[in-house]
């Protein structure tokens, strides 16, 4: 009877086995994820701790490598300025002991002085005898300046020289000699007319029409105050007056100067005058 059972039972458990084939494989997928998935998670710890480790070294190597470089920058300026301290203390001794035995050396100095002081003799000797003839030119210019005005103002006062039948001006009956003038006057050549200095009319107030050069201009100055005398007969006026009454500014015409129809608003005017006086009558 158990041999009659056996393939019954293994059958009935073939049967069950596959029914239950498809729930242990979605099992089996299951664990095996999870284990995966735990693994690739441990292994990511360990990737995480491992990159963790590497920072920290880098970032340590990196400091120690700025700060050695900042040392080194640091000792370097260190010795740099404690070379130039020493340097500018050397220097200075070495301008003292120069300054002290060349510059403020005493008898140096004083030899220095007194050559300089004969070198400003000579050289004030020098300019006074330079300032002496300065003067003496000066004298001779001005000396030959008087003598040509002498002579000039001769020439032009010849008129003044003596005859025969009138003495002159400069030779007085009173005196036993003539003046020098008068031997200047014998000696002169009388002006020329071409000569003769022309006269400036702008400084007399007047403006010289003729000249087209320069624009008229009325004089700016005013008019001195009267003298005290009688004044001359005749239809005599001032220059500047008559001046600003030939050249005075244009002026409207009066049918410029009005309005065009100033006829219409006189009559207007006079009506409204009209209207109201017979108003304040009736009133």
């Amino acid at each position: 009877m158990a041999a009659a059972t056996l393939p019954g039972e293994y059958s009935r458990l073939c049967r069950a086995a596959e029914e239950n084939r498809l729930q242990e494989y979605n099992a089996a997928l299951v664990i095996q994820s999870w284990f995966r998935g735990c693994r690739v998670r441990a292994y990511i710890r360990y990737l995480h701790r491992m990159m963790t480790v590497i920072q920290k070294w880098w970032r340590a190597y990196s400091a120690r490598k700025f700060f050695r470089s900042k040392v080194q920058t640091e000792y370097f300026i260190m010795k740099t300025d404690f070379y130039n301290e020493m340097a500018v203390r050397i220097q200075k001794r070495w301008r003292g002991h120069y300054v002290r035995k060349y510059v403020h050396n005493y008898y140096a100095l004083k030899k220095y002085l007194e050559s300089l002081t004969i070198k400003n003799n000579l050289v004030r000797k020098d300019l006074e005898e330079y300032a002496i003839m300065r003067e003496k030119e000066r004298v001779k210019k001005d000396l030959e300046r008087a003598e040509r005005r002498t002579e000039h103002q001769a020439r032009k006062m010849h008129h003044l020289l003596s005859t025969e039948q009138v003495a002159g001006v400069f030779n007085s009956a009173y005196r036993q000699y003539p003046e020098e003038m008068e031997f200047l006057l014998q000696r002169a050549r009388p002006l020329s007319p071409k000569e003769l200095p022309k006269k400036n009319n702008d400084l007399l107030g007047f403006h010289d029409w003729t000249d087209c050069r320069r624009p008229f201009s009325f004089p700016a100055t005013q008019p001195l105050p009267p003298i005290g005398k009688k004044k001359p007969q005749g239809p005599f006026r001032d220059v500047a007056e008559v001046f600003r009454q030939r050249y005075k500014p244009l002026e409207p015409t009066l049918r410029v100067a009005t309005s065009f129809c100033s006829v219409e608003e006189a009559r207007e005017e006079l009506k409204r005058q009209e209207w109201s006086k017979d108003i304040q009558e009736n009133m």
